[in-house]
């Protein structure tokens, strides 16, 4: 998660000379540079798939979110960016039930509703305007449901290694276009913002991984929200951002939604675990 904050650290500063689709179109392109090689010294990609158009999806999927995302942090604070993301899981339990065929039982769909009261604390409609930034960042958090919706997909066929580097490539080739409409020549000291991006970034992702390889995702999940106190600190150190009252509160009832749903799937899986074993 420090990774990841750094890596929104470095948008924040490239985003003082180049637009946010272009340091979209530079966070995948070094991603690449970083993360293939290391993919494909470990020996586990098979490039062989049949479920190309999924991969296409997830990757179309992961752009957006990227997009939206880097395009809040360009306008408003890292924090309140921070905290809107943390509205991903709740999307993901819509979104199971809706295309995955996932059975959501009322307690689930209840603290779904809570988060998203959560998001609504933040961004206080009828109180004050709501931000459009803070909109299209919202609207991230739905992509970040879809990828990870469509990776879980994936996952029941392919290898890990396959799903990100069918992903990395895709996501830097579907970047690109975009980025080219609004192209400037980024200066040095920019371009060392924009490969700090992709490293990070990378990193994020491979730490990620190896720690849902060694623990439960149910373990893993709540130090995501270490990274509101990252964003926090580094926004007031180098920003001097200051989060509004609100926007901790609504942090606090949108992650408190999240781990009552992570706690009490843990449950579920564990019951149904125990009447298989009888």
């Amino acid at each position: 998660m420090f990774c990841f904050t750094v890596m929104w650290l470095a948008v924040r500063f490239a985003s003082r000379e180049l637009d946010a689709l272009q340091i979209l179109f530079f966070r995948f392109f070094f991603g690449f540079l970083f993360l293939v090689p290391i993919l494909l010294r470990s020996g586990g990609v098979n490039l062989g798939t049949r479920r190309l158009g999924l991969h296409f999806l997830n990757g179309l999927f992961q752009v957006m979110a990227t997009a939206c995302t880097f395009v809040g942090l360009s306008l408003i604070q890292i924090a309140e960016v921070t905290a809107l993301t943390f509205t991903a899981p709740l999307f993901v339990t819509a979104g199971a039930a809706l295309f995955l065929g996932e059975t959501v039982r009322r307690r689930r769909w209840t603290a779904t509703a809570v988060g998203f009261l959560g998001a609504l604390i933040i961004l206080r409609p009828g109180v004050q305007a709501i931000s459009p930034p803070a909109l299209v960042v919202l609207a991230g958090s739905a992509f970040i449901a879809g990828g990870i919706l469509s990776t879980k997909s994936l996952s029941r066929t392919e290898a890990p290694d396959t799903i990100a580097l069918y992903l990395t490539v895709l996501m830097t080739v579907m970047s690109l276009p975009v980025a080219l409409t609004v192209w400037a020549a980024p200066s040095m000291a920019i371009l060392g913002w924009l490969a700090l991006t992709g490293l990070s970034g990378s990193l994020g992702l491979m730490a990620m991984a190896r720690a849902y390889r060694a623990a439960d995702a149910s373990l893993v999940m709540p130090f995501r929200y270490v990274s509101l106190l990252f964003a926090a600190a580094f926004g007031y150190l180098l920003f001097d951002e200051r989060p509004d009252l609100w926007t901790w509160v609504g942090a606090a009832v949108i992650i408190s939604a999240a781990l009552y749903t992570a706690r009490r799937e843990v449950r579920l899986t564990r019951q149904a675990r125990q009447r298989q074993a009888r």
